[in-house]
């Protein structure tokens, strides 16, 4: 009688255990429809007001100005990807009515990719190719379009302490330390460095590859509340989560095959697919999902049907979602219903 009831007692166990490792499996894979979740959102066309005769570049760098309400985009000057003959500004602040502020770095961009605001205002971003004695560096403006700093040598692409190799993006910690995602396919990089908030080396990791820790095509990065470095792995249809020394701890399959990832002040993630199909990452539509960093779970999602395009993503204090295109050169914002 005894055995019977701790044979059941241990079944009990097993069946609980099974559930728990299902619904994990579940969320990691993103559940039986990677797509349902709901869309309470609507497009607030024309919302960005560009100068009489401005049109939209590649909007790839997209983030919120520390207002809680203000709108920073790097586009690459009324083209898809080359800024290295235009005299147009890439680096544009909007307010919180969509006019346009403040605009800045003519003529010391090649290829504009990623885009960060620090707690004091500055502004990063990168250049991921190299044309003019230009490209492969990360740099700091100040708010009204000072250079402050300059990360990786001018032109030279590499993969030393002191040299990066088509730098996606940049996210600032907040103690100061910077974290650049080196690579974006290809003969590219594909590893995270880590620098001091003067820009001296401190570490990287990360190789070419699927495993844990590795990557192809690190694109976006964010950071939540708790220090944890989101890494948004695009060609492997992942999010790759460390902590601030390089340790893996988890990987997210959930948001689809991000190229731009974004985190609030709440938690809650924002992972914009743009590459997803029924070859590439199938079972995925593109556009934007939504979910807290708590539990993984997706509990917005925004389609879009232009394929290839929406990379760029940030959301404001109000809720309010913001969305750069790439291929068809756009900016938009996505406010709730």
């Amino acid at each position: 009688m005894w055995h019977a009831k701790q044979m059941t007692y241990a079944l009990g166990i097993i069946i609980v255990a099974a559930i728990a490792m299902s619904e994990e499996r579940s969320i990691a894979q993103g559940g039986p429809d990677a797509n349902a979740a709901p869309n309470p959102y609507r497009v607030d066309e024309g919302w960005a007001k560009l100068p009489q005769g401005r049109k939209w570049g590649a909007a790839v760098g997209v983030d919120i100005d520390r207002d809680g309400k203000s709108v920073w985009v790097f586009d690459r000057c009324a083209t898809a990807d080359d800024c290295s003959g235009s005299a147009l500004a890439p680096i544009q602040k909007f307010d919180a009515s969509g006019r346009l502020v403040a605009s800045f770095g003519a003529g010391l961009f090649n290829y504009p990719h990623g885009l960060f605001v620090d707690r004091d205002d500055n502004v990063w971003v990168s250049d991921g190719r190299a044309k003019n004695g230009r490209g492969h560096t990360v740099m700091k403006f100040s708010p009204d379009g000072k250079i402050l700093m300059t990360l990786g040598k001018p032109g030279v692409a590499g993969d030393g302490p002191d040299t990066f190799n088509a730098p996606s993006d940049i996210l600032i910690a907040p103690n100061g330390d910077i974290f650049v995602a080196d690579g974006h396919g290809g003969d590219t990089n594909a590893r995270i460095v880590k620098l001091s908030k003067d820009g001296k080396f401190i570490k990287a990791w990360g190789k070419k590859g699927s495993g844990p820790g590795d990557f192809d095509t690190p694109h976006g990065l964010a950071m939540d509340s708790a220090g944890r470095l989101f890494v948004a792995d695009r060609s492997n249809s992942r999010i790759q989560i460390f902590n601030q020394d390089g340790k893996f701890l988890a990987e997210w399959r959930q948001f689809g095959r991000p190229s731009g990832i974004f985190i609030n002040k709440n938690d809650i993630l924002y992972a914009a697919d743009s590459t997803s199909s029924d070859t590439v990452n199938p079972g995925y539509k593109q556009g934007i999902r939504i979910g807290s960093v708590k539990d993984g779970k997706v509990t917005a999602f925004i389609p879009w049907s232009e394929t290839n395009t929406l990379e760029g993503v940030a959301a404001d204090d109000q809720g309010h979602v913001y969305g750069g295109y790439t291929n068809t050169l756009n900016f938009r914002r996505f406010v709730k219903e």
